[in-house]
């Protein structure tokens, strides 16, 4: 049943307005038109739109085709209270530098004496939720990649080692040259399928935490970047110089965002690529379940034509690839690499920009 209101207009003429602008929950009332009457700071500074600019237009103008505009009008026609989650909105118009906002909507008519039918609409940024549920998901898939990588490394291990065994005892018995290529192919290609398992299973030895200044890190490795990178390429920086320091390996980190710039380099156009090296401090941060005080954003953004759809929840695995000469295992050992400073690695993808973000927490678990 739609709540019945004592008053000529909804909220009172909106006297409460101080006390809906204390909620960090964002309120928006529509007429029965679904023309935006008013909105709350929360709402506004959700979804980067004043109230000057929005009111009195209706809500088709402001966000692309949604659930949101079905479940509006379910809430009126059937003049009950409607919910919905995850509900993606997008600004329209040409390109305005906002990001989509993911919300969870509850809708409740609202019935004014004089006014007619209002809509209240309520809603909850649902990003945080949808990040620590597909943080908690990516770091669940690496602890069972983890373990299937171990036990199939152990299974290639041994007849690798027995091959090797054999090609080295018949090279010591044969006297032809000619034939001795062949045993020095057998032992070379077992090497390197040895050291391609090594690599599957990462570093063996704990992280040597030392005091480390993120920016000289991101600095060597923009100068190892620079010097790879081909013609027609830029690299830049942007530094947020609030960023204080922290216990790392270096080393370890160092490797980890090479592999991903370099990652990124591959993915570049031959001409007019770009790639930003940019760092943030991120307060209050939730990774995985953990809730870290302050956490460095380290961000590798390029323009390069994306991650394939169909990669996007499997990237991080070990021998994934999108490159027909790719290893499939620079960004698995990354996030390995990462994840041993409780920190991850999370990415966005879209045709001419991608940004991948090393989170490695600065202070102990809050």
């Amino acid at each position: 049943m739609a709540a019945e209101l004592s008053v000529s207009s909804p909220l009172a003429h909106f006297d409460s307005a101080e006390l809906l602008d204390a909620l960090s929950t964002g309120i928006i009332v529509l007429d029965a038109h679904l023309c935006v009457v008013y909105a709350n700071v929360g709402a506004q500074d959700l979804l980067s739109m004043s109230l000057n600019q929005a009111r009195g237009r209706p809500v088709q103008e402001l966000f692309r085709d949604s659930a949101l505009g079905a479940l509006l009008r379910r809430s009126l026609d059937r003049n009950e209270p409607c919910a919905g989650h995850e509900i993606e909105l997008s600004a329209c118009g040409p390109p305005s530098g906002r990001e989509p906002v993911v919300v969870d909507v509850t809708v409740t008519p609202l019935e004014g004496q004089v006014t007619g039918t209002h809509l209240l609409i309520e809603l909850a940024d649902a990003r945080a939720r949808q990040r620590i549920t597909r943080e908690s998901e990516l770091l669940s898939r690496l602890d069972g990649s983890r373990l299937m990588v171990r036990q199939l490394a152990h299974e290639i291990k041994n007849p690798l080692g027995g091959l090797r065994g054999a090609a080295q005892l018949l090279d010591r018995e044969l006297h032809d040259g000619t034939l001795k290529e062949y045993t020095t192919v057998i032992i070379n290609e077992a090497d390197r399928l040895r050291a391609l398992v090594d690599s599957m299973l990462g570093p063996t030895r704990a992280p040597q935490m030392t005091g480390v200044n993120i920016h000289e890190i991101c600095e060597h490795v923009f100068h190892l970047l620079r010097s790879e990178a081909p013609a027609g390429v830029t690299i830049e920086r942007d530094y947020d110089p609030s960023l204080p320091s922290g216990e790392f390996d270096r080393n370890e980190i160092i490797q980890a965002m090479l592999n991903v710039a370099r990652n990124a380099l591959q993915a570049l156009p031959p001409a007019g690529g770009r790639l930003i090296l940019r760092t943030r401090a991120l307060s209050n941060t939730t990774i995985g379940t953990v809730r870290h005080r302050l956490v460095a954003d380290i961000q590798i953004e390029d323009n390069g034509h994306g991650v394939p759809p169909q990669l996007h929840r499997s990237l991080f695995y070990p021998l994934v690839t999108g490159r027909a000469n790719g290893s499939g295992l620079g960004l698995a050992v990354a996030q390995e690499l990462v994840a041993r400073h409780r920190g991850i690695i999370e990415f966005e993808s879209q045709p001419g920009r991608t940004v991948f973000s090393v989170l490695l927490p600065l202070e102990a678990d809050a």
